[in-house]
């Protein structure tokens, strides 16, 4: 599964980014992993709140490491700079709650072990620009990047029990417009504090995603950097109604040219 998610991360990262980077003026790689502390609940098809199913209490999600990619291409002058990502997200166990409750069009018996898996694997594409002379004028310490964010939501969501035989599934892809900002702070070459903001509230749907990250460039084009990561995201669309939060520290390591 881990070799599988990989894959598709690099995948991803090729096919998009490619194309572009023999007009890049400048280019960021780096592939890591994520701590991610799930909070929350989703629901699909809930008429009472009893239909609402707890990621830690009901579903007994712990924190589970997952793969993060990214890919940031600067380009020429009056054209958008580029910023790709791709992040993995899956939690799955066994739970049980005391009471039934409804899950899509079945209804699961109470005090029965019932087995879940929800995953949330999304990507972003990015375009945006640099504050103007902003890094010229601070002697290319501090720059600004504002623009627009395209998040793709791959959502599947899954409920069997065994000893009932009764099992229900939803699988849905959200796209999600937000804004981004990105700010780094960079006071000696080899060392830099950034973080990068992207967010978006809409006809009851809603996502926050926030990172900060320190960058330390050993030698050459290597780095590796670490931060904390907090991500937000609230769907209602298609019988499904899901709150959940994930956050917690990441690290990841890769070039910058």
């Amino acid at each position: 599964m881990v070799k599988k998610a990989l894959l598709g991360i690099i995948c991803l990262v090729m096919v998009l980014g490619l194309p572009f980077t023999a007009h890049a003026m400048g280019l960021e790689v780096a592939l890591g992993g994520w701590n991610q502390k799930p909070q929350g609940d989703i629901g699909y098809k809930p008429i009472t709140a009893t239909d609402s199913l707890d990621l830690e209490k009901d579903l007994k999600y712990d924190t589970e490491l997952r793969l993060t990619g990214r890919v940031k291409i600067d380009m020429p002058l009056f054209i958008p700079n580029i910023y790709l990502m791709g992040t993995q997200c899956e939690f799955d166990g066994t739970g049980q709650k005391n009471v039934n409750f409804k899950f899509g069009d079945e209804t699961f018996t109470a005090n029965v072990d019932f087995y879940s898996k929800v995953k949330l694997d999304h990507y972003d594409i990015a375009l945006y620009y640099g504050l103007p002379f902003l890094k010229t004028a601070t002697a290319k310490m501090l720059n600004v990047d504002v623009g627009v964010n395209a998040r793709i939501v791959d959502f599947k969501a899954e409920v069997r029990q065994d000893s009932t035989g009764i099992e229900e599934s939803k699988s849905l892809t959200v796209p999600i417009p937000m804004v981004y900002i990105g700010v780094q702070f960079a006071p000696i070459e080899k060392f830099a504090i950034e973080a990068e903001g992207r967010g978006i509230s809409y006809s009851g749907n809603s996502l926050i995603s926030l990172i900060g990250r320190i960058k330390f460039r050993p030698m050459g084009p290597f780095f590796i950097a670490g931060g904390y990561r907090y991500d937000r995201i609230k769907i209602d669309e298609e019988d499904v109604d899901a709150d959940v939060k994930f956050h917690g520290p990441f690290g990841e390591m890769g070039i910058q040219f």
